[in-house]
């Protein structure tokens, strides 16, 4: 296993901002069929550079890696830390780009709330604004708020004064073949996003999944999982 030619692989899932193994929940199914999934956590680091460690000491010796949003930086990070492991590279409603000035100003000031205890979680029209208007229903935005729950004020306040720096002058550096998914949706992050990731990444293929807001792995899992494994099903070393 670990191999595109053996037609099956191990696959590492990234999350994103807040979010554990609940994300993958509805495209679970489906990414088993690809291969043996291995989810990373992110819980307990505070740079991309720790958790994309992380992530390689978890990780199988070779591996497909998925990272969503937040996930994406630290996918690319650990694609560029080690190229012989990463066997290709999917990047699922993300950017290169840096914190925007209000962005990183908005989290530095929720980082440096006083009283972890007091974390009351996600808000309603943060988690509303992540997904397609016909999405926003109530047992979504349930569920989203439940993985916050779940990984609290600490885990809270290290990821909202986690810095996410441009990496667009190092995309050249990714050197396996990568798939970016947009969605058209999406008002995190701008198609454009997607379109320099494809631009900068050499051997890399841009689809874009209508009807989906940012939260395409809920929202579209039947989506996003069979262009994952056709394109997968495309590269060289595929079987057929």
């Amino acid at each position: 296993m670990g191999n595109l030619a053996a037609g099956r692989v191990n696959v590492v899932l990234a999350p994103g901002f807040m979010l554990d193994r609940d994300l993958w929940t509805d495209a679970q199914h489906g990414l088993q069929g690809i291969g043996d999934l291995t989810y990373a956590d992110f819980s307990r680091d505070g740079s991309i550079e720790a958790m994309s460690g992380r992530l390689l000491d978890d990780a199988p010796e070779r591996f497909v890696l998925i990272g969503f949003s937040m996930g994406g930086y630290v996918a690319r990070e650990a694609a560029r830390r080690a190229p012989r492991r990463v066997l290709a590279l999917v990047l699922i409603a993300t950017s290169s780009r840096e914190d925007s000035d209000i962005q990183a100003q908005r989290m530095a000031a929720v980082a440096r709330a006083p009283n972890l205890s007091k974390f009351t979680g996600l808000s309603r029209r943060s988690i509303a604004s992540s997904l397609a208007a016909d999405h926003a229903d109530e047992a979504t935005i349930a569920r989203i708020r439940a993985m916050g729950d779940r990984l609290g004020g600490e885990v809270f306040q290290r990821q909202s004064n986690l810095v996410r720096y441009s990496d667009t002058e190092c995309l050249a550096d990714i050197s396996c073949p990568t798939l970016v998914i947009a969605a058209a949706e999406d008002r995190l992050r701008s198609l454009a996003e997607a379109q320099e990731l494809q631009e900068g990444i050499r051997q890399s293929t841009l689809i874009t999944i209508a009807g989906s807001g940012h939260m395409i792995p809920m929202e579209a899992p039947e989506s996003m999982v069979d262009a994952i494994a056709a394109w997968l099903g495309s590269l060289p070393g595929a079987s057929p």
